[in-house]
């Protein structure tokens, strides 16, 4: 059988994009200006890092965090850590600001009692990526998930609750909000590699913040 075509990038829509259940984009909804000087805040004190798979690879995208836990990744796993393993501190706390946009986001979309008490930041320069995965490490599955783009667009992945599930292709824009909960808690998603660009904010690459209810 012959390979289909790659599905089309599917258009914005103005104000949301609707993914599935308890899913959606809100296009433009984060404040940038407010943003970036928490983000820069944050790999002050826990700098950006390369982490490795239990499979042993380095991850092209380079990750820190903030709030109470924090996501690491090494051949001993996948988990969440109250230190960062880099200096031995805990991780910086969450910023009030955006713990505030996590919260509202997950309530536009029908999540309105969400306490995020994770945020991994995630830095891309062109060619980083992030494969098909799901969101499974969190103690609480009946959180949402609030993902936060921050400069250059990204083409985002969104399949279904298998891994073989052919995946929708959004274009990301800068300031877009991507919500997912309920029966979408668990679907498989990604990110293509990131183009080259020059981002007025951001330069070269392109932040990511995504809250979670780890504990």
């Amino acid at each position: 059988m012959a390979a289909q075509p790659d599905l089309p990038l599917s258009p914005p829509a103005p104000g949301r994009t609707p993914l599935g259940p308890g899913a959606a984009v809100l296009h433009g909804y984060a404040d940038l200006a407010a943003l970036l000087p928490e983000v820069r805040a944050i790999a002050a004190a826990a700098p950006f890092r390369h982490l490795v798979t239990p499979g042993g690879h380095t991850m092209s995208v380079a990750m820190t965090n903030c709030g109470a836990l924090g996501w690491v990744s090494d051949r001993r796993g996948y988990r969440y850590e109250r230190t960062d393993p880099q200096t031995g501190r805990p991780w910086p706390p969450m910023p009030a600001a955006l713990r505030a946009l996590a919260e509202a986001a997950a309530a536009a979309v029908g999540f309105p009692d969400f306490a995020p008490d994770a945020c991994l930041v995630n830095r891309y320069v062109p060619g980083a990526r992030l494969t098909m995965h799901q969101d499974r490490d969190e103690g609480d599955l009946g959180a949402p998930i609030v993902s936060v783009s921050i400069g250059l667009p990204a083409v985002f992945l969104w399949g279904g609750l298998r891994r073989a599930d052919r995946p929708r292709r959004l274009r990301l824009e800068s300031g877009d909000v991507v919500v997912w909960g309920g029966p979408s808690r668990l679907v498989f998603h990604g990110v293509d590699p990131l183009p080259d660009g020059d981002h007025p904010l951001t330069g070269a690459c392109r932040f990511n913040l995504t809250f979670r209810r780890a504990a």
